[in-house]
């Protein structure tokens, strides 16, 4: 498991938009990344709309946001789209950025194979973890407050 001080690892990842977007296109920014398991599912749509209500918030803390799950970039295109979320959904069909996160179920609900667990991290402008929450129930949700927490000391 990643804890705060390590390295946030690199990815790049095509987005809903059908763009790569990479962990290195955030330089001088700090990101907040949120796994989560399933577009579509209830706590996902929730934990996400949560974000994108508050997404103001985020950015007065010089913060951008992605959301990562195994899902397609087509089925993120159209869960972005019918969320109006303003934060780009990344794929990682691959489950390569899931398993280097520790955020992976080998196994979830419904014996499905290789999922994203719910977790968020604040990686700062340097690349490091400042904050890393992985959640082993689908049915909570990170700590928006510890985020929002974390990302007021790096500003």
């Amino acid at each position: 498991m990643l804890s705060p001080g390590q390295k946030a690892p690199a990815f790049t990842l095509f987005s809903s938009d059908k763009k790569e977007v990479s962990l290195a296109g955030f330089e001088n920014k700090n990101l907040i990344i949120l796994f989560f398991p399933m577009a579509f599912t209830s706590v996902c749509t929730a934990e996400l709309c949560e974000v994108r209500d508050n997404i103001s918030t985020y950015a007065g803390l010089n913060a951008d946001v992605v959301g990562i799950s195994v899902d397609s970039p087509f089925t993120l295109a159209r869960f972005k789209e019918e969320q109006n979320l303003p934060f780009d959904l990344l794929s990682d069909f691959n489950k390569d950025v899931s398993q280097a996160y520790g955020a992976y179920y080998d196994t979830f609900v419904m014996n499905m194979k290789g999922v994203s667990k719910r977790a968020a991290f604040v990686v700062d402008q340097q690349g490091i973890i400042q904050y890393a929450e992985v959640l082993d129930n689908a049915g909570e949700v990170p700590s928006f407050q510890a985020i929002q927490e974390t990302l007021s000391t790096l500003k």
